[in-house]
């Protein structure tokens, strides 16, 4: 995947930080990217040459994941410490406004980054997450977030992938899985994929708050911010429940259902490239 650059920064903590940018000037609002809690930044490579002929886009990988280094204290795996570290990221490039576009953890901390800081956040795309979290979704999570066990080759891992989120995305092609599994899995000193992210970040989820306020506080946050959602029309995480509750505190709300996805979309789709086209173009 071309089309990007590489950079890394430092937390506040001395943590040695990625980051990839792709796209336009900085003269466009730029469009930061943050992804799910087993995720990193190539997530979103799709999306973001999609939207890189417009806009400034950045994908971090927050720390224990991906090209970042991984915490030798792994109970700072945690919202708190992610938004800490976004904005460390905003301060080192310069960033004071930007479009928050986070899947799952992602939207999380871009829900309380832009409550906490209300002038850095134009606009916050939420990816198939609100202020509460579906218990049977939360439950799955847990039972296997860091628990993964390891695989052989590349075909394992495939595998693995679809045994744990077939669910989510059903009717992927064999190249659809191959792909993400590339996203999510790297090759070790020995040439053995793993999956991409410390295994403590799953007994931090697990054992660790948040060290945020109120969710519910937070998203009341957004009420003079635009603010779109997606969510998975076959969501265990995002509950029509949770949406509704969302629209009657928040009435200007967007809210766009992406077909036959789970959680989460996965930013390629139609509806999730449209919904977003439209979003940042109210924006601009």
């Amino acid at each position: 995947m071309s089309g990007y650059s590489e950079h890394r920064y430092r937390s506040d903590d001395g943590l040695t930080l990625y980051y990839r940018h792709y796209g336009a000037d900085q003269q466009s609002l730029p469009v930061i990217c943050l992804p799910g809690i087993s995720r990193n930044c190539r997530d979103f490579e799709s999306l973001a040459t999609h939207l890189a002929s417009r806009y400034p886009v950045i994908t971090p990988d927050f720390r224990g994941r991906g090209f970042s280094a991984r915490d030798p204290n792994w109970r700072n795996y945690r919202p708190q410490t992610y938004v800490n570290d976004v904005l460390a990221l905003l301060h080192t490039l310069q960033i004071k406004r930007a479009a928050f576009i986070g899947t799952s953890l992602g939207g999380i901390v871009s829900t309380a980054l832009a409550a906490e800081w209300r002038m850095l956040a134009a606009g916050v795309v939420l990816n198939d997450i609100g202020p509460e979290i579906g218990s049977d979704g939360l439950a799955r999570i847990k039972g296997y977030l860091g628990l993964a066990q390891p695989v052989a080759d590349w075909a394992e891992a495939v595998q693995q992938a679809r045994e744990t989120y077939a669910d989510a995305w059903p009717g992927l092609s064999t190249e659809d899985w191959a792909q993400l599994v590339r996203r999510s899995y790297r090759e070790n000193a020995d040439g053995v994929p793993e999956l991409d992210m410390d295994p403590m970040i799953g007994e931090a989820a697990r054992e660790v708050g948040t060290g945020l306020d109120d969710p519910w506080q937070l998203f009341d946050g957004l009420a003079d911010i635009p603010t779109l959602v997606l969510q998975g029309a076959l969501s265990d995480i995002l509950t029509d429940e949770i949406v509704v509750r969302m629209q009657q505190r928040k009435a200007d709300l967007q809210h766009v259902v992406v077909p036959n996805r789970g959680h989460v979309p996965l930013l390629d789709e139609t509806e999730s490239l449209e919904a977003i086209d439209h979003f940042l173009e109210q924006l601009e």
